[in-house]
């Protein structure tokens, strides 16, 4: 069984394809395995090795994806969002303390003057735009450090390090170890029944959990290949999906949502596709969306559920003929999944709590923050701040984020409820519920909505329509009492939606 990045590269077919990008020529497994080796070599000749930490900013395609599995085959990885700001790129460093940030020859972000400014070596990647997809060459300063732990990492040292997201509170490092994230991606092959024939189209960010897990590790598990986009576009992606041929895409809802606006006039490339599935993950997916997906590709959605605490997956919906239940993100596949409540208690099926986490996917704890730890885990469990629903099948129901859920005078109110209300109206393309304040109950219900293509907000009557249609089917306080309608919601840099904060942003507090 593979516990590190080296394991998983060295047990791949030579001749068999591993990555691939747009209008490149394909990397095999054999030529990625010696590549990996060989950057391995570099960084220890550079005084880096198992123990440092390495910084990345580069762009989304073939070249962070080499880059991700070399670096952590024998360092520890530390992916960062390219289009962060000169602060941002102080504090991560700051909080990060790299060995080295690496990023593309040629490149102006912010990152490269708070790396001087800190003193950070710096190491400069160069591919060949028309070349081998994933190949490259560094070049740059030494840290001037001897190695005492060169070679390939071990199963114990750490592997990956990325931030929480931020929203609530300070981000938090979350250091994943080569045995954490190698669990990750066995379980995701595992239970997508990846193999050797499967193409996956990648569109997620490769600084987050989601496109470097799913996406590439499990792919790599599998001796899979990944056809690696240059981000997100929806311009491109039918263009995409037939030149990778792919067996299946992972994305975000929001993803999805745009996808799907798209297909009408992409019937013709549509109905050439041989996808075996699609999957969804990093936020709750709409179950009307899962059915025009399902619908326009004729092919099975499977929804998963996973946080960067546990190397990405932690549930997932079971391919066919297992039932898949909209609505739900499955059964766990991975860690063990419970619900726990407020005092530690587990508790029964149909028991609504916090859904609580451990095994061999689920970090140690936070780095440098023993008071964050102390507080994220129950008797070796880890509290994952989302609170859900088991059934007896063993199906988890995401009913909200413990810190998302509103109360309003102290009656609580899920806004994934509401956000399901409203997305069965033939008005409404994308919804948000979120919290607003209010002088006297503390919250109120509000929601943003994106209007369907087809539908007019003249005279304010749509907002009319939606608080009378929603009333015909929740509670009068679940109600939204204000609703915003927007050409565009506020998303995170992966694509989720955003409900804590937004309240701020749109003017309503």
């Amino acid at each position: 069984m593979a516990e590190t990045v080296a394991n998983i590269l060295a047990a791949t077919a030579d001749g068999d394809i591993a990555l691939v990008a747009p209008g490149r020529a394909p990397l095999d497994h054999g030529s990625l395995r010696a590549h990996v080796a060989a950057t391995v070599a570099d960084l220890n000749g550079r005084g880096i090795g198992r123990g440092d930490r390495v910084a990345i900013v580069l762009p989304n395609g073939p070249e962070m994806a080499s880059a991700f599995l070399a670096v952590a085959a024998g360092a520890i990885t530390a992916p960062l969002n390219p289009t962060y700001t000169a602060d941002e790129f102080a504090f991560y460093l700051d909080d990060l303390a790299p060995a080295a940030l690496l990023v593309e020859a040629g490149s102006t972000s912010p990152a490269i003057a708070a790396a001087r400014d800190r003193s950070i070596p710096l190491l400069e990647i160069t591919s060949d735009d028309d070349g081998t997809a994933g190949l490259f060459s560094i070049a740059g300063e030494s840290s001037g450090a001897g190695i005492g732990n060169g070679g390939p990492a071990a199963a114990d040292d750490d592997a990956l390090i990325l931030h929480t997201s931020g929203t609530t509170s300070r981000p938090k490092m979350v250091p994943l170890s080569q045995a954490n994230i190698c669990a990750s991606a066995r379980h995701i092959r595992d239970s997508l029944a990846l193999t050797t024939a499967d193409r996956c189209l990648n569109v997620m960010p490769l600084f987050h959990i989601h496109g470097l897990m799913a996406a590439v590790l499990a792919s790599m598990t599998a001796g899979a290949s990944v056809f690696c986009c240059p981000g997100f576009n929806a311009l491109s992606v039918f263009a995409w999906l037939k030149e990778a041929n792919a067996s299946w895409y992972t994305a975000v809802p929001t993803m999805h949502q745009t996808i799907l606006a798209r297909a009408e006039r992409n019937r013709d490339v549509i109905a050439n596709l041989d996808l075996r599935f699609v999957r969804s993950s990093s936020a709750s997916l709409p179950p009307q969306v899962m059915a025009a997906l399902e619908e326009t590709f004729g092919a099975p959605v499977i929804e998963a559920y996973g946080m960067t605490e546990a190397a990405h997956q932690m549930a997932s919906n079971p391919l066919p003929p297992a039932p898949r239940k909209p609505g739900s993100v499955g059964i766990a596949a991975g860690p063990e999944v419970a619900v726990m409540d407020d005092g530690g208690t587990l508790l029964a099926s149909g028991a609504k709590g916090e859904v609580v986490i451990r095994g061999p996917d689920v970090f140690a704890g936070y780095a440098n923050n023993p008071d964050a730890t102390a507080e994220a885990f129950t008797d070796g469990w880890f509290r994952t701040g989302d609170q859900g629903i088991i059934d007896g099948d063993g199906y988890l129901t995401l009913t909200g984020r413990l810190k998302e859920i509103i109360n309003r005078g102290g009656e609580k109110v899920s806004p994934r409820e509401v956000d399901e209300v409203l997305m069965d109206h033939p008005a409404v393309a994308q919804v948000v519920t979120f919290a607003m304040p209010h002088d006297k109950l503390g919250e109120e219900v509000a929601a943003a909505v994106v209007l369907a293509p087809d539908a007019s907000s003249e005279d304010g009557k749509v907002e009319q329509d939606l608080r009378a249609f929603a009333g015909e089917r929740l509670a009068a306080f679940k109600v939204p009492r204000k609703i915003v309608i927007l050409e565009d919601i506020p998303k995170g840099a992966t694509g989720k939606l955003q409900r804590i904060g937004l309240a701020e942003k749109l003017g309503l507090t």
